[in-house]
């Protein structure tokens, strides 16, 4: 099993699609329903044996959670702030501006 490149609270971008994300949560390999992974186009869909992430995602419209493979995210390099209105169940904005998990926050 491949270690994780990105950690919770990182703020990620797809490389596909334009939305970003915050990631609250990391499975070390596929674990969703094969319903869900047959519903990716074949042309783009993902190996089953890397990290999938768990976002509090946003695209210029709305806000939602996403499931994504490794391979389709990037270090989103923007500097905005996230949006997404769960942002707070889950994370506090630290002073310089990255975001840490709400039982990490205060240490």
């Amino acid at each position: 099993m491949k270690t994780a490149k990105f950690a919770i609270g990182q703020v990620v971008r797809h490389r596909l699609f334009p939305f970003r994300g915050i990631i609250f949560d990391v499975d070390p390999q596929f674990n969703n329903t094969e319903e869900w992974y047959e519903a990716i186009p074949k042309d783009v869909r993902p190996r089953k044996d890397q990290p999938f992430y768990h976002l509090l995602a946003e695209n210029s419209e709305t806000e939602y959670i996403a499931y994504v493979s490794e391979q389709n995210l990037l270090v989103d390099e923007s500097g905005e702030p996230v949006r997404h209105p769960q942002l707070r169940e889950f994370f506090d904005r630290t002073a310089d501006g990255h975001y840490a998990p709400k039982d990490l926050a205060r240490h």
